[in-house]
């Protein structure tokens, strides 16, 4: 059974590459460091894509994400772990 989001500070970033197969697990967001779209599946609709576009550099999206898709056209960027 999938987990709600809970607000916490991030404790660990790590490089994200956009990809249609690789998985993340227990994340709390995502920092974007190249303005761009972000395409993401997330914990509680994860067959679904959402695509946040024109996000601007240095944004923090919050959220428990399984996956940034390959269609995401922003760079640099972090995935936050709680």
């Amino acid at each position: 059974m999938p987990v709600s989001f809970v607000a916490t500070t991030p404790s660990r970033w790590l490089d994200v590459t956009p990809s249609d197969a690789t998985d993340l697990t227990g994340s709390v967001g995502l920092y974007v460091g190249g303005t761009g779209n972000v395409a993401v599946r997330t914990l509680n609709a994860d067959t679904t894509t959402v695509t946040f576009n024109a996000v601007p550099v240095g944004t923090f999206i919050p959220g428990n994400f399984t996956r940034v898709m390959a269609a995401t056209t922003a760079t640099l960027i972090l995935v936050a772990y709680a």
